[in-house]
């Protein structure tokens, strides 16, 4: 496999892997969710699955997670 950076096709990252975390009642576009074998993580818009991914390591994730529960991701709510 290529290297891994963000921006890059998510097609490249290949079909198996990825989650709906986030789906429901919006469509069918949702943010899909894949693990990659060093640990980070790629985002990618669900009508877009060849579009770029967003790579992630797991402490951005981690720290975006607990922020969320938190409340600090509320103002994107309104």
């Amino acid at each position: 496999m290529q290297d891994i950076y963000n921006g890059m096709r998510a097609g490249d990252l290949g079909t198996e892997g990825w989650y709906k975390p986030w789906s429901g009642g919006n469509g069918g576009s949702c943010v899909e969710a894949m693990k990659l074998a060093d640990g980070r993580i790629a985002l990618r818009q669900s009508t877009d699955p060849d579009g770029p991914a967003l790579i992630y390591t797991s402490h951005e994730i981690t720290t975006f997670i607990q922020g969320a529960k938190a409340g600090q991701a509320d103002f994107l709510l309104s």
